[in-house]
């Protein structure tokens, strides 16, 4: 059996590890290969290193690692690196890199340095993590540089909650005459808590690039692709974004089940609000669904959010959607894959 998952970060992470751990218990010793597709357009090149937020948490989640407090980042790590880049007066100070994190990103960039494409490095590090011996393969979806950037009014970055010397892009005029900027993604969401009404989002690189090899191959020889409870906008968008991978989702013959991760008109995690906002879509499950409405199949929602109007060919099924733990991601996976058989 062949699975694969589109995945952002925190969420799309845990609900991954979720998924392992109930196809462990309900098919032990059968043969199940879960390749997860790692949107990629978080990244971001701090200090000389290239950093890959979203694929680094399934790596460290998947791989028994992560600060599950956080989400992100190395359990119990130190930040001496960053302390005396700080006292160098070195910037940004507002990303904070853990000491042992940095390993990682030294090495990717190492080996990108060295001629490796993404597909390549993400392997090695998978392997450091023991991801191929859980039956699980970590695509990036594409090799191609890409960056998520976040079109705000100039002004808000010169307020109190925004004032930035360090932001991105230039100023120009918007349709109705008020100054723009561009800012990284990282910055709006990490450094201001995206905060700062965005505009819209721009994506550096997207129309040029090309799924990494391997990934339109998961999505038209899965027997089932899930799209965990991850951004709608910012963390599957960008994935759903790179040319031929929605193409190929409207293609394929797998059932394609999602996950809400709008639970009673909010959030359960991050900011996936403010990047709805931009977009005109309403803050609700039936909102996401209505983005993937010509790939969806079937959609677990909140009970909460049962009765919501959802798209007419979509199968929506209620439950508790919360992660509480690792049992209750395997328990929100099985309702997936027990939807998708009813689907196929």
């Amino acid at each position: 059996m062949q699975i694969t998952a589109l995945s952002g970060g925190v969420g799309g992470a845990r609900f991954v590890r979720g998924l392992v751990h109930e196809l462990r218990r309900r098919a032990p010793g059968e043969e199940v290969e879960v390749t997860v597709v790692g949107n990629t357009g978080d990244d971001i090149t701090l200090f000389g290193l290239r950093v890959c937020p979203d694929l680094d948490s399934v790596l460290y989640t998947l791989g028994g690692g992560v600060d599950e407090e956080q989400g992100w980042g190395r359990e119990g790590d130190t930040r001496e690196v960053m302390g005396e880049l700080g006292a160098l007066g070195v910037q940004p100070q507002w990303f904070g890199l853990g000491d042992r994190d940095l390993g990682t990103h030294v090495a990717r960039s190492l080996w990108l340095a060295q001629g490796a494409t993404l597909s390549e490095v993400t392997a090695r590090i998978a392997a450091r993590w023991g991801l191929p011996g859980q039956g699980v393969r970590l695509l990036p979806v594409t090799d191609s540089p890409i960056e998520t950037h976040v079109v705000v009014d100039a002004g808000a970055l010169d307020g109190p909650a925004g004032r930035s010397g360090d932001a991105a892009g230039t100023d120009r005029g918007a349709d109705d005459g008020v100054p723009e900027r561009a800012i990284h993604f990282q910055e709006w969401w990490v450094r201001h808590g995206a905060s700062l009404p965005a505009r819209r989002f721009t994506v550096a690189g997207l129309s040029g690039a090309a799924p990494a090899p391997g990934v339109l191959e998961a999505i038209r020889g899965a027997d089932v692709v899930l799209l965990p409870p991850s951004n709608p906008v910012v963390s599957i968008g960008i994935v759903l974004g790179v040319p031929g991978v929605r193409d190929a989702l409207r293609g394929t013959r797998a059932p394609v089940v999602g996950v809400s991760p709008i639970v009673g008109g909010r959030p359960v995690r991050g900011h996936a609000d403010a990047c709805l906002a931009p977009l005109g879509v309403e803050v609700s499950a039936a909102g996401v669904a209505g983005l993937y409405a010509d790939l969806l199949d079937g959609w677990l929602v909140d009970t909460a959010d049962e009765h919501a109007g959802y798209p007419p060919r979509v199968q929506v099924r209620p439950l508790d959607l919360l992660m509480r733990d690792v049992e209750g991601a395997a328990r929100i996976a099985g309702a997936a894959l027990d939807l998708a058989d009813e689907l196929r």
